[in-house]
C-alpha cells in the first residue's frame, strides 16, 4: 500500500513539473514573438528607405545605360 502512494505521488509531483515547464515554455515564446513584432516595427522604416534607395539607384543605372547606349 506504501508503494502505491509512493508511486502515485512520484506521478502527480512529475506532471506538476512538466507543467511548470510548459508553462515557462509557453511563456517565453510568447514573450520572444512579442519582442520580434516590436523590432520588426522599429526596423520597417529602415527597411523601406533603403528599398526605395535601391530602386532609385536601379532607376538611375539604367538611365546611365539608357544615355550611353543611346
Amino acid at each position: 500500500m506504501l508503494m502505491l502512494v509512493v508511486w502515485i505521488t512520484a506521478a502527480v509531483l512529475s506532471l506538476v513539473v512538466l507543467g511548470v515547464l510548459a508553462h515557462g515554455l509557453l511563456g517565453a515564446f510568447q514573450r520572444l514573438g512579442r519582442e520580434l513584432e516590436a523590432a520588426e516595427r522599429e526596423v520597417r522604416p529602415f527597411l523601406e528607405q533603403a528599398q526605395a534607395t535601391a530602386a532609385r539607384a536601379a532607376a538611375l543605372q539604367a538611365g546611365e545605360r539608357q544615355a550611353d547606349g543611346g
